[in-house]
């Protein structure tokens, strides 16, 4: 294959080292992935020595890029539908990785803007972590029934029963037949769950949240946990932009090869 993207230096066939340092991999991990199939297995002379192409190259630091930003499984499975499938196919695969990287930071995003209209109410600061004790001598009055709570989050009662179950949100059993009853704290508790669970977040990812409401910071620790989330999402984004024309030269064989095969 014609070499399609800049950055391969020479010609011709490379040796095991020659890929090594072209792509940043050890000469061990190139054959570790040739094995994997990340790249396709590299020609062999007549002694046996391995000989590969631009392309291996790459493929390797295309590979990289997905594995940063859709992790190494994935990126193992995308490369090797570049290598095999349609043009068309092969560019909506890259671009599928765009969108879910967006679709992830708009989440991040919502979920940021939710804590920060919580934590300004005055109903938060019992979950603040503020050490002020508020919230704990909260009369019955400001308190909710589990079926309240689910009407005016707009959730099943069943969704709070199993958030109480994964230790998400905790509710005050306070009536003689332990009907559960949840004070300001918990209710501000359940907004951020449903807030974080409506923008796509699965439990790990709110249990990460919610934890960090109990530690000295509260809901700004919940910020920064947020914050860093968006920091994760922008380091995978600008991986896969990196691989943008190592990827051009994979997605191009796709449509070379296509070609040859009609």
């Amino acid at each position: 294959m014609a070499e399609r993207a800049g950055g391969v230096r020479g010609a011709g066939p490379m040796r095991t080292v020659d890929v090594a340092g072209e792509s940043g991999y050890s000469v061990q991990q190139v054959r570790d992935l040739e094995r994997l199939g990340v790249i396709p297995p590299a020609a062999r002379s007549a002694n046996g020595y391995r000989s590969y192409t631009a392309f291996h190259v790459h493929a390797l630091r295309a590979y990289r890029g997905l594995a940063a930003a859709a992790g190494p499984v994935e990126a193992r499975r995308m490369l090797a539908g570049l290598r095999t499938g349609t043009l068309a196919g092969a560019a909506a695969a890259v671009g599928g990785v765009h969108v879910r990287l967006a679709r992830e930071r708009e989440e991040a995003l919502r979920a940021l803007a939710a804590v920060h209209a919580i934590r300004a109410e005055p109903g938060a600061r019992g979950i603040d972590g503020d050490g002020d004790g508020a919230g704990a001598g909260d009369s019955d009055g400001d308190a909710m029934t589990i079926t309240e709570l689910a009407g005016a989050l707009g959730v099943r009662t069943s969704a709070l029963r199993f958030w109480e179950q994964e230790g998400l949100v905790l509710p005050e059993r306070v009536t003689s037949l332990r009907a559960r009853r949840y004070g300001p704290p918990a209710i501000a508790a359940a907004r951020i769950v449903a807030a974080l669970r409506s923008c796509g977040y699965g439990v790990p990812a709110v249990r990460e949240v919610m934890g960090s409401l109990a530690g000295p910071g509260g809901l700004a620790e919940a910020e920064r946990v947020l914050g860093l989330r968006l920091e994760r999402i922008t380091a995978r984004t600008v991986a896969l932009l990196h691989a943008g024309s190592d990827l051009a030269a994979v997605i191009a064989a796709a449509g070379d090869a296509a070609v040859g095969a009609s």
